[in-house]
């Protein structure tokens, strides 16, 4: 069944035009990513997603909204996103930046309780972030802030997680634990998933589908062997690949020809 729908959309900042004519339908319980040189409209693609930007022109859909549609708290319960990276203007606890992940959940009456905060410790269990709950937020490395994000939007038990560059800051050891994470979170919880990566293997290997944005537009979609190809990366890449299967999966991978 169709999650997320967009159909012509068109997006500019100022006069500088970002999106074109961008349609596209992801099922729900998919993994989805976005691939494409810096400036492809990447990062912009998952903020209209999120209704944090809204187009200039065409539609985009989650569920049978439009992201229009949604009040801001609504939208939250149903959609969490990973920022490339963060940073807290306040020196909050590890533990009171994943907390924030439950404030979509709480009303006006509503103070936090002992469930919210089970399903805080439980996402901080899945992203190896427990250990410094009490640490501040503003004093781990790079790669250790990813991670609480990443464990602040799982405590928002969302339909659907964004990811933006999301590995990019993480060691060998966690991007593993990392995509193991998310492909269980597909796999037992239905978890429709939308990421963004430079790392075209990466997005292979792990996504059932894959768009490859290029100025702004749609160059492929489809799923890993129909986008992934040598001709599809030297037009939009500018650079010779070899392009064969990787030997464990059977999907593309790719090796720079230098």
């Amino acid at each position: 069944m169709t999650l997320i729908s967009a159909e012509n959309i068109k997006f500019r900042y100022s006069e500088k035009p970002v999106l074109e004519n961008v349609t596209f339908t992801l099922d729900e319980g998919q993994i989805t990513a976005v691939i494409g040189p810096n400036g492809s409209g990447k990062t912009t693609l998952l903020k209209l997603i999120n209704g944090s930007l809204l187009p200039d022109s065409g539609e985009i859909y989650v569920g049978k909204k439009n992201t229009s549609q949604y009040k801001r708290k609504e939208i939250a319960r149903k959609i969490a996103i990973v920022p490339q990276e963060a940073s807290a203007v306040f020196p909050f606890y590890v533990e009171e930046i994943v907390l924030m992940g439950r404030f979509p959940h709480l009303g006006n009456y509503r103070f936090e309780n002992k469930e919210d905060y089970k399903i805080v410790h439980e996402a901080m269990e899945k992203t190896d972030t427990l250990a410094f709950a009490r640490r501040r937020f503003n004093e781990l490395s790079a790669g250790e802030r990813q991670r609480v994000l990443i464990a602040r939007s799982l405590a928002q038990q969302p339909e659907i997680l964004l990811l933006d560059e999301s590995t990019a800051f993480l060691d060998l050891k966690h991007q593993l634990r990392f995509l193991k994470l998310l492909k269980q979170l597909n796999r037992d919880d239905g978890l429709t998933i939308v990421f963004v990566t430079q790392d075209i293997n990466l997005a292979a290997q792990n996504a059932q589908k894959i768009i490859l944005l290029y100025t702004g537009k749609i160059y492929a979609i489809g799923n890993p062997a129909e986008v992934i190809s040598a001709l599809n990366i030297q037009e939009v890449y500018a650079v010779e690949t070899l392009v064969d299967e990787n030997p464990q999966s059977g999907l593309p991978r790719v090796t720079l020809l230098t």
